[in-house]
């Protein structure tokens, strides 16, 4: 007999999106945008999902592009965590006149 290849725990799904919220205590809102052709006038939208991530250490800030990974669920609203910050967001300095 052979065997079936079945998905191992290793196998979550991962998306790469923007924090748009890092107000909450170890937890940060990601925005993931996709581009979708619209099914009747072919044009090319774009569509957003925001996802609740736990961010144990609290490195990510607003403005960062992070991955994320599914996990088990850790609240009412986060089923994400943080696996790495991709690239940090600029700071802009304040001017002081």
């Amino acid at each position: 007999m052979t065997e079936q290849a079945t998905p191992t725990a290793a196998q979550k799904k991962s998306v790469v999106g923007q924090v748009v919220s890092d107000k909450m205590d170890k937890t940060i809102v990601v925005e993931v945008s996709r581009r979708v052709r619209h099914p009747q006038y072919h044009k090319v939208v774009n569509k957003f999902k925001k996802f609740y991530a736990h961010d144990e250490k609290g490195e990510a800030m607003l403005g960062d592009t992070v991955r994320i990974e599914e996990s088990r669920p850790l609240s009412r609203l986060k089923r994400w965590r943080l696996v790495e910050i991709v690239k940090k967001a600029e700071q802009l300095e304040k001017v002081t006149a």
